[in-house]
């Protein structure tokens, strides 16, 4: 299995953010994309994973086969830890969610209610359901924000036991993940759009 991006650009509220981006993600492989803030690279993950139309490209994957995690953790404020996961495990048809709690080591949070957690304790668990989807291509954007030292190395064994499995991910991240070999950088600078041309009224009369 691959996930291939050919020639995309991108579009965030009719701005051009990024032109020709393409690259080639296997079984067992992580991307890492680099950029200054603003350069595009939330949308380039959302328009991979379908969550907004293709401007110019392609984007080849098979159905179904993704999962994104943005900024938004998609926790449920009035269920407990156990109910968000088994929630998310119900609705992409898997089974076990106890890799997902041993994963960020949430036994003693099993029974805290999404609206109790701390920020960073909330992200574990927004991160702990990527676990629990099935899903082999993972698409995350800055997950460790709001993890503490010891959360974003249990977060690094999780995306490593990932690719172990044959999984692959593509992570919008500053930080190094201790994924050696396996996982390469893309800097996105290299496609930043050029500056679309203003319209001049006075060179129509030139």
């Amino acid at each position: 299995m691959t996930l291939t991006v050919s020639n995309l650009s991108v579009l965030r509220a009719s701005r051009h953010l990024l032109s020709g981006v393409g690259f080639e993600v296997s079984a067992g492989q992580a991307l890492i994309l680099r950029g200054p803030n603003g350069l595009g690279k939330t949308t380039l993950l959302r328009t991979i994973a379908g969550l907004q139309p293709v401007h110019e490209g392609q984007v080849d994957m098979p159905e179904e086969t993704a999962v994104y995690a943005g900024h938004l953790d998609g926790i449920k404020s009035t269920l407990t830890v156990r109910e968000n996961l088994v929630f998310w495990a119900s609705v992409f048809g898997t089974g076990s969610i106890d890799a997902a709690i041993a994963a960020f080591d949430m036994d003693h949070l099993i029974d805290r209610a999404g609206g109790m957690l701390s920020a960073g304790q909330k992200r574990r668990l927004g991160l702990a359901r990527l676990m629990v989807t099935g899903r082999p291509i993972w698409l995350l954007d800055e997950p460790t924000v709001s993890l503490d030292t010891v959360a974003v190395g249990q977060f690094g064994d999780m995306i490593a036991g990932h690719l172990d499995r044959g999984g692959m991910a593509v992570i919008a991240t500053h930080i190094d993940l201790g994924l050696g070999a396996r996982a390469e950088t893309l800097d996105l600078s290299q496609f930043k759009a050029a500056p679309e041309q203003q319209f001049n009224p006075n060179e129509a009369f030139l």
